[in-house]
């Protein structure tokens, strides 16, 4: 037997005598405010009569009950400033909590850390590297704001790596600022001689601080840590900018504006094309091709309305000249002179972040009060072997093709690729889908994605799901997947990658002042926008995620502005409670809130009102009658958990929805709502029906009816 092993022994044996001693005599009984108050006159006398005996009991009462864990450290503490004072009590009651708490830090380390570390060693990797590197402010944090008792820190801390030195001084300071409070209101209690006194304005104020603490604690934390990596750069005396935005997408252009209009100096600085993403290769051209793809495909059923004989030809590069005349006609919107006019001045160059006060462009160094990341995102590029060798198309470089594809090849099936393959089929493209999970469209419900392929299916795509390609054969143009084990061949003329885009986050400077990044590898931000590091660098649209959405990045882009400028005096977590979207294939398919498979995934209880739109007037009026509209709602309730849309105008017809969510209305309101006839707006009405219907209240409609006959 080791003498390590003895010595643990003898340690679990004497913390379990004291507990036991402790529980047998009842001593709690003693550490309550009541028998605090029973016993104040005669703790006071004796006091008076052996300070250093009583000084010396308290110490080592408190100091064993804190190592041991024992129930009773608040009311002791309220005992401290009750016999000692304000002063004297502070200090007595600071060092004997620290050293209590240091003792259970040690036990628990002595014990259990061995074991723990051995056990989980692969799981505490990252946790371990994290208290060597910042464990310090780990622990000061907890101290200061106590979200955890005290006893658990204690254990806790004691199986990381932390240094006992660290760990006790630490500790001393994290916990003086809720000593003294408590130890004030203990100093109070000492005063109260009749029951009246228990209101007075001084014990008031007193446990007023108790409940005050953790929030300043709060404060004085987040002060702590967005001064402790500003502290590395000097600052500048005066600013340049209050705001400094780089990149003129969403993000940047609505914070740029919004910056401006609350009369702030803000510059907006873009490398390539004002408008972004969304204006150039994104949402703005995309829509342009599907609409066109759609018109086409009305000839196509052109004998469906009642047209005999009707044909067209598709003249591609006239398509995508239309695009770009859409886009050009868009770009004003988004443009300099636009911008300038409003009071952003923009200037056109490659910007470099040299510090968190300084920006250089165009070879001149700019100093601001905040900076604004709103960089964008590009999309993803694989490392598929072969792939670099092929003349591959992005959401990005699509745009410039002039000839419509022969067989095109579409790798994802996420959104951008399913909107997109559906275009090209209709234009003339041999198109094959290739995704890598088990069905198209992921997030969302599976009859969504299983209708949506059905339709492409019918239109004659390919669609093959469960496909991973693993090569590309330049000399064959062939992709080889694998699918369940066997090899598949899939030739092609152009390759559309569409696996979803990656945020901008290199070559800007953010590497030398080494900004956090998430797990998904978007700038790491609070839910004030703020990066990690540093309080006046912020990010916002799909450079921060979560979601890659224009108008969710134009969302954030308020909080950015007024947080950036108006903190510390306010400001404003970001709201993503109500965000919905909308994949505009056809049919399109548009979402807010929860869908059923997530909310199975989530646990949460709902109940469903489906209604489908194959049933509403107009949908059938304009041969589109087909979807449905289906609301998960809270049981028993009309309070709406999701909403998905599948039918035309999905987009539109769900704005409803998301305003209800967003200002908590429910179906009952929408039901009572005038909706024009005929709309495919009316279809939401009709789903808030079908709830109605199912929560009818059965047994006042058989009153009703009896009444009713009675009546007759």
């Amino acid at each position: 037997m080791s003498k390590k092993w003895i010595i643990r022994t003898g340690i679990v044996i004497l913390i379990a005598g004291i507990v036991l001693i402790y529980n047998h005599f009842g001593l709690s009984q003693y550490l309550s405010l009541s028998s605090l108050k029973e016993h104040q006159e005669m703790l006071n006398q004796y006091n008076s009569q052996n300070p250093w005996w009583v000084l010396s009991l308290y110490m080592i009462v408190y100091i064993l009950s804190t190592a041991i864990s024992l129930p009773g450290a608040t009311i002791l503490t309220l005992a401290g400033g009750a016999i000692f004072g304000l002063g004297k009590g502070v200090i007595i009651v600071s060092f004997a909590s620290t050293m209590g708490a240091t003792l259970a830090f040690l036990a628990s380390r002595f014990l259990l850390r061995d074991f723990v570390q051995n056990k989980f060693k692969d799981k505490l990797v990252s946790i371990n590297k994290g208290v060597q590197k910042e464990g310090s402010f780990y622990l000061f944090t907890l101290r200061l704001v106590p979200l955890f008792p005290f006893f658990l820190i204690n254990l806790v801390m004691g199986l990381t790596p932390i240094r006992t030195l660290t760990y006790f001084f630490v500790s001393q300071i994290g916990m003086f600022p809720g000593t003294l409070v408590y130890v004030n209101a203990g100093t109070e209690l000492a005063k109260i001689t009749t029951l009246k006194e228990i209101l007075s304005p001084s014990l008031i104020f007193s446990f007023s601080l108790i409940g005050i603490l953790p929030l300043f604690s709060k404060w004085i934390v987040s002060y702590i840590k967005s001064r402790k990596n500003l502290a590395k750069f000097k600052k500048p005396s005066k600013f340049d900018y209050n705001l400094v935005v780089i990149g003129a997408g969403a993000g940047g252009l609505v914070s740029a504006y919004i910056a401006s209009a609350v009369k702030a100096k803000v510059l907006l600085i873009e490398k390539h094309k004002m408008g972004g993403d969304c204006l150039n290769t994104g949402c703005v051209p995309s829509k342009a091709l599907i609409r066109s793809a759609k018109i086409f495909n009305y000839f196509k059923r052109a004998e469906e309305f009642g047209f005999e004989g009707v044909s067209a030809q598709v003249n591609f590069s006239k398509v995508m000249d239309r695009v770009h005349k859409v886009i050009k006609d868009i770009e004003p919107h988004d443009s300099i002179e636009r911008y300038t006019s409003l009071g952003v001045e923009c200037i056109l160059g490659e910007a470099k972040v040299i510090s968190p006060f300084e920006v250089l462009v165009n070879g001149k160094t700019i100093t601001t009060k905040n900076l604004v990341i709103a960089t964008g995102a590009s999309p993803l590029v694989p490392d598929i072997p072969g792939l670099h060798e092929v003349n591959y198309l992005t959401s990005d470089s699509l745009w410039e093709i002039k000839e419509l594809p022969k067989r095109l090849v579409v790798l994802g099936g996420g959104p951008i690729g399913c909107e997109l393959a559906q275009s090209f089929l209709r234009l003339g493209s041999q198109v094959t889908l290739i995704e890598m999970s088990p069905r198209i469209l992921q997030r969302e419900d599976k009859e969504v994605s299983l209708h949506v392929e059905e339709k492409f299916k019918k239109e004659g795509m390919v669609v093959l799901t469960s496909h991973q390609l693993v090569k590309v054969d330049k000399t064959r143009n062939e992709l080889v997947c694998l699918t369940n084990n066997s090899e598949v061949r899939i030739a092609f003329d152009q390759l559309l990658l569409a696996l979803g885009r990656k945020a901008n986050v290199k070559g800007f400077g953010l590497e030398q002042l080494n900004i956090e990044l998430s797990n998904s590898g978007t700038i790491q931000v609070d839910e004030f926008l703020r990066t990690t590091k540093y309080p006046n660098i912020y990010a916002c649209g799909d450079v921060a995620g979560p979601y890659q959405f224009t108008h969710t990045a134009a969302h954030q882009a308020w909080y950015v502005a007024v947080n950036a400028l108006f903190s510390p005096f306010k400001k404003f977590k970001v709201d993503y409670r109500v965000i919905p979207w909308c994949t505009f294939t056809d049919p399109e398919v548009a979402r807010v809130g929860l869908n059923e498979s997530e909310a199975i995934e989530q646990g949460i209880s709902y109940d469903v009102s489906t209604y489908g739109i194959d049933d509403l007037d107009r949908a059938i009026a304009e041969g589109e009658a087909h979807g449905f509209v289906k609301v998960l709602t809270v049981p028993g309730s009309d309070k709406i958990l999701g909403v998905t849309i599948m039918g035309e105008h999905a987009g539109d017809i769900i704005a409803e929805f998301v305003a209800a969510m967003k200002h908590g209305f429910g179906l009952d309101k929408i039901l009572a709502t005038i909706h024009i006839y005929p709309t495919f707006a009316e279809a939401n009405k009709y789903a808030a029906g079908v709830w109605k219907k199912a929560n009818a209240p059965k047994k006042l409609l058989d009153y009703l009816a009896e009444f009713h006959s009675w009546r007759r």
